[in-house]
């Protein structure tokens, strides 16, 4: 569905990352964790898709990083502005499908759907582990928010500056879980695939067209066939990947 939104604030939370706020009826449109907004950016055919960390009370909360002209662009949106967005795309995470013990691996970008995960976990009365890759400590960012919900959050930084040094694969190897769910760099969710020995659902990133199915610029091959990242993920579950 396309709505016309209402920034409410759009502020930076670490080097190039912002967090843009938006009001309007978009909440109701989000139905799992894992889905994404669709944004229109003036001066830019193409959407920019942006993963949603969290829907309450009449507000989106999408963060993003700077990574091109587009994205640097919607960074000085500023609280008042208007933005057209397709909401709610993607099918996210399947909440039925979670183990007592679920980890949850966010890295770098994929961090804020964890947020949104995190809470829908705490919700059905399942308490996770999460665990947030970074590069360096001043990338590090919504540690305090996943625990302030009550999670453990442990924090792997590349350079050992905070955290645990390493990947969040590092960060992983002692912990306990029988469930995973990641988001981030394709590598990082291979490297995930590879360390754990149980079910799992990935949310992956891919180049987009349209967002909604029709050009097929984002589909991937799968077990069952050919899937469209826009559509059919961007979560795929662990038993269906074809890398």
């Amino acid at each position: 569905m396309e709505r016309i939104l209402t920034v409410a604030a759009n502020e930076p939370i670490a080097p190039g990352v912002f967090r843009l706020l938006l009001d309007g009826a978009a909440v109701d449109d989000v139905r799992a964790p894992g889905q994404f907004f669709n944004l229109s950016v003036d001066g830019f055919y193409l959407r920019r898709p942006i993963s949603v960390c969290d829907a309450e009370n009449g507000r989106v909360t999408l963060i993003y990083k700077v990574v091109g002209a587009g994205t640097r662009a919607l960074s000085e949106y500023r609280r008042g502005q208007t933005v057209s967005a397709l909401t709610a795309l993607g099918n996210g995470y399947d909440l039925n499908e979670t183990g007592e013990r679920p980890l949850l691996l966010g890295g770098g970008a994929g961090v804020p759907p964890m947020y949104l995960l995190a809470k829908a976990l705490l919700a059905r009365g399942v308490r996770p582990t999460v665990v947030l890759g970074f590069n360096t400590a001043s990338e590090v960012f919504y540690k305090e928010e996943f625990e302030a919900l009550g999670v453990e959050a442990i924090v792997a930084t590349a350079d050992g500056s905070a955290g645990v040094r390493g990947f969040v694969t590092d960060a992983a190897a002692p912990l306990s879980y029988d469930y995973t769910f990641a988001c981030g760099p394709e590598p990082m969710l291979k490297a995930v695939y590879a360390m754990s020995d149980c079910g799992g659902q990935y949310s992956f990133e891919r180049r987009m067209g349209c967002g909604f199915g029709a050009c097929m610029g984002c589909s991937c091959r799968t077990v069952t066939g050919h899937k469209r990242i826009c559509v059919e993920g961007p979560v795929l579950k662990k038993e269906e990947i074809l890398w």
